[in-house]
């Protein structure tokens, strides 16, 4: 029974140890748009809910682990995917490549920093749609630079 109670108390202890998950910050790689701020997390989330319908674009999910965790009783800075996109776009994309829309909605991250600020990263839509380019054509090479200038000046709202 005692030799039973080991494997239980090493889980036990693991698991307390791990109610604070170190997370590290979001950094610039290539292919992404990566705007560190001196806002909060919650304050840049809010920040680029209100900047996406002032771009003409339609907030279309949301999703993060933050909350899930917490009930769980384990601890990570905030953390948020926001898919955003439009009829508009998604009609015209669609007339391109049907395979391409499977990347729509097109997604920003909101991270929280260990210093407490937050970052606004994004996939450049230019690069989440390059692998549909010989199917789409010039054509959509167009829409995806025209989403490239959508999210930069959402972006600029968002982080200003």
């Amino acid at each position: 029974m005692r030799l039973a109670l080991i494997p239980m108390m090493a889980c036990l202890a693991t698991a307390l140890a791990a109610g604070t998950e170190p997370v590290s910050d979001m950094a610039a790689r290539p292919g992404f748009a990566v705007h560190p701020t001196d806002k909060s997390f919650d304050t840049l989330l809010d920040d680029l809910r209100a900047a996406v319908p002032a771009h003409k674009m339609g907030l279309v999910t949301q999703a993060g682990p933050t909350g899930a965790a917490a009930a769980r009783g384990i601890e990570i800075p905030g953390n948020r995917v926001v898919g955003v996109f439009n009829n508009d776009f998604a009609v015209k994309i669609l007339s391109l490549s049907t395979a391409a829309m499977v990347e729509a909605p097109i997604r920003f991250y909101v991270t929280e920093n260990a210093d407490g600020t937050a970052t606004l990263s994004y996939k450049l839509p230019s690069q989440v749609f390059a692998p549909y380019a010989d199917e789409g054509g010039p054509e959509l090479e167009t829409l995806a630079e025209a989403l490239d200038a959508k999210f930069a000046a959402i972006a600029a709202a968002a982080t200003q």
